[in-house]
């Protein structure tokens, strides 16, 4: 158990369960050149990240891979093949956990012990766009102690930079991939954020961003707003915001390499 959690737990008395934390991933999963992380990442993140032993994870390679590039910057408490990683089930990380009836509780049989566990993702803030939200559901139901950590969160970032506004929003996940669907969608999202003044953020499989994007240009209204956010946090971060009509004059695009978000409103 950790410093802080050790206090927390004297402060609570006869408590002795460990803490979950939810430790973000810098955003530069799948990406070259990857980020520096003492540029992305808070020291205090890196630190806590370093001395945690026990994991539930989206992918254990790709753990193992991001642990490796934590410890260059801090020691780890442990070796890697040493470290206790459990994976989300498949169907949970695929599908999505925020409304199944996954009992994720026994994934955390090492907090009930008393020792402290990590929750992560492949990338961003986990349980925010990505797996997670059944383990932390289930840590409160056990009455261990959640602590998430400060990171990136591309989601936020993208809205920041966006100029839509930031006091309404909402992200709606993806799109439909087949063109009559995503249409269609296309066009509910468009009506509610200019009904509604609500900004809505969306996001796609990088390899489909330039087919989005040419659907949004061929769907949208001249006067819509549309804001990209690609690769944020890396070098060759690129953000765009302009009215759908000036895109079209700009003949601005995205490569199908790159993670991106994508959000509309007026």
């Amino acid at each position: 158990m950790t410093a802080n959690a050790q206090s927390s737990a004297t402060a609570r008395g006869a408590t002795t369960t460990g803490t979950l934390y939810l430790v973000p991933a810098p955003l530069d999963f799948g990406c070259e050149p990857q980020s520096a992380l003492d540029q992305v990442m808070p020291a205090a993140t890196l630190r806590t990240t370093a001395m945690l032993r026990h994991w539930v994870c989206e992918n254990a390679k790709t753990t193992r891979a991001y642990l490796k590039r934590v410890g260059e910057n801090q020691p780890l408490c442990t070796t890697l093949q040493a470290m206790d990683l459990q994976e989300l089930p498949r169907d949970v990380h695929k599908k999505g956990d925020h409304l199944s009836a996954f009992d994720a509780r026994y994934l955390l049989q090492a907090a009930v012990d008393g020792a402290d566990i990590g929750l992560i993702s492949e990338a961003g803030m986990p349980a925010v766009a990505d797996p997670g939200s059944s383990v932390v559901r289930a840590a409160h139901e056990l009455g261990v102690r959640v602590v998430p950590l400060v990171g990136p969160v591309s989601l936020l970032l993208a809205l920041a930079a966006s100029g839509l506004n930031g006091q309404n929003f909402a992200f709606v996940g993806y799109v439909p991939s087949t063109p009559a669907e995503r249409s269609q969608r296309l066009r509910e999202l468009e009506s509610l954020a200019l009904k509604t003044g609500q900004t809505q953020l969306f996001i796609e499989t990088p390899y489909r961003n330039t087919a989005l994007l040419q659907a949004l240009l061929q769907t949208l209204q001249h006067n819509t707003r549309l804001a990209t956010s690609s690769g944020l946090t890396l070098a060759h971060a690129c953000c765009h915001s302009d009215l759908v009509k000036n895109w079209k004059r700009h003949a601005w695009t995205l490569d199908n390499a790159t993670p991106t978000v994508f959000a509309l409103g007026r």
